[in-house]
């Protein structure tokens, strides 16, 4: 590959390295002035096809959003040729971490929390993202010249060429084939099932690494696949147990993700005045109402690191994940503030919201009475207990729960929304019509109760004029209403025949 100039400007100058599904080499910037270095990855899949593309193509997207951390290489560009696919990044002058990590030398612990805090704080951005770099090793963390360390080859190239290959053998079919490093990689991702706390192992291992001088794949394991290393460090139990956490056996019982761990690192160093933290989440939520949830979330996150324990932070961003529909993240954030404050209401109705977005309705209801024993005047805890029975098809119990609610909050134009459409699936339709009227009372534009009253005056009572004048005016509230628009069409041809 020496000489040859790739995407007529890459000048390949030698090559870094090789693996199963393609080649990493430094090139020129013939296009630049100075003609800069870069860094050019090839991928060589065994099939080329639409699959492959997308997988490039998506492969690509993240890895420019991810480049827009100061501490992760930039995209430059990525291209075809030849049934070939390359990927061009910024090449990061320094060293990897692996000449730091020679055997048998020992870091001490603060130098081990400093590491570990580095690597944490990228990979937390990470996961933000909703990417998993799946090959956290010291070979693929490079001290820059600056000193700040920098997150390189992510597992993009080698997961298109495993889903690539799977996809050869069976579009059906699961991963079969690992992407990651022995030592490094836990059993989850050696089954080809990497989650974010698979990172998050990876993460360990390395600070395990350092502070025993052993390589992750010669130290033992127990009985129960756990690795044993204590002994063979000094280090204080409170770091340890961090550790282990992070390098449990089983998936479920590590940090969920990389913000957790850091967490539990930063709980080591000195925090922050409770004052800067208040003013940080007063930051956070102006952000959740101005709708910039994703840095919202990133605000939340960086309150959390200042103060672990701040169960308002765990509970506000399990919300803010919620507006995004990461639901499962949303839940394990309230569990969290949960555990912190066993008594807040407004985590446990957070967790019901959760519950209840992930189609889990029966713990949602379980969630929310405990929340509505701690509150028992809340509308809002009463509504969503509804709307949880109603989507069980509990009917007459969701009313009884909205009725609770209208009680507490007798204007609220959505509860008695909610409460039409029970009694309507009861059959009550006289008096699904008088709740979709009083919300539409308290709130004329209310598009969709006018279209609901529509529904049970065109379907049930048989009021084809009546329904076409709620339809019409559903429209007119909201013109791209395409249900409205279709049931207007099947009544006025109704009435017309």
């Amino acid at each position: 590959m020496q000489s040859k100039i790739l995407g007529g400007r890459y000048h390949i100058v030698n090559e870094l390295a090789s693996g199963a599904f393609g080649k990493t080499y430094l090139a020129e910037d013939r296009h630049r002035p100075g003609n800069p270095v870069c860094v050019v990855k090839q991928l060589i899949p065994q099939v080329v096809n639409q699959i492959t593309l997308r997988l490039f193509n998506t492969e690509a997207e993240i890895l420019e959003k991810l480049g827009n951390h100061d501490r992760i290489p930039r995209l430059f560009a990525h291209f075809q040729e030849n049934q070939e696919f390359y990927l061009v990044q910024e090449f990061i002058s320094g060293h990897n971490l692996e000449e730091e990590l020679p055997p048998s030398q020992q870091w001490s612990e603060d130098r081990v929390i400093h590491l570990l805090r580095e690597i944490l704080e990228v990979l937390t951005f990470v996961h933000q993202q909703n990417a998993i770099h799946r090959d956290i090793k010291p070979e693929n963390i490079r001290r820059r010249q600056d000193g700040k360390i920098v997150l390189i080859d992510f597992g993009a190239v080698k997961q298109i060429g495993t889903q690539v290959a799977n996809a050869t053998i069976s579009p059906i079919s699961p991963n079969t084939i690992s992407v990651g490093t022995p030592g490094y990689m836990p059993s989850e991702q050696r089954n080809g099932k990497p989650r974010f706390s698979s990172d998050v192992y990876a993460v360990g291992m390395i600070g395990i690494q350092a502070l025993t001088g052993i390589y992750p794949y010669l130290l033992p394991e127990d009985a129960d696949a756990e690795i044993i290393w204590r002994n063979r460090a000094n280090v204080s139990s409170d770091l340890a147990d961090v550790l282990d956490k992070m390098v449990r056996y089983d998936f479920r019982q590590r940090y969920l993700s990389a913000v957790e761990a850091l967490v539990a690192i930063m709980a080591l160093v000195t925090p922050v005045s409770p004052s800067n933290r208040t003013n940080l989440l007063d930051q956070c939520r102006l952000l959740v109402e101005f709708k910039r949830y994703e840095e919202a979330i990133k605000c939340y996150e960086d309150a959390i690191i200042s103060q672990p324990n701040s169960h308002e932070a765990w509970c506000e961003r399990g919300k803010t994940l919620g507006e995004l529909q990461r639901y499962s993240e949303a839940l394990a954030s309230c569990e969290k503030a949960v555990q912190i404050k066993p008594d807040y209401a407004d985590a446990w109705n957070g967790k019901g919201e959760a519950l209840y977005d992930l189609g889990r309705y029966e713990e949602a209801i379980a969630a929310y009475d405990r929340a509505i024993e701690i509150k028992p005047d809340d509308a809002i805890l009463w509504h969503n207990k509804g709307n949880a029975l109603y989507s069980l098809q509990r009917y007459a119990k969701a009313i009884a729960a909205y009725d609770r609610a209208i009680e507490i909050k007798p204007d609220d134009a959505i509860v008695w929304n909610f409460k039409g459409l029970a009694l309507y699936f009861l059959k009550r339709y006289a008096e699904a019509i008088a709740a979709y009227d009083r919300a539409i009372e308290i709130e004329p534009d209310h598009a969709t109760a006018w279209c609901n009253k529509g529904v049970v005056l065109y379907y049930d009572l048989q009021r084809h004029e009546e329904a076409i004048a709620a339809f019409e005016r559903a429209i007119e509230i909201e013109p791209d209403y395409s249900i409205a628009r279709k049931l207007h069409s099947l009544a006025k041809s109704r009435l017309m025949a």
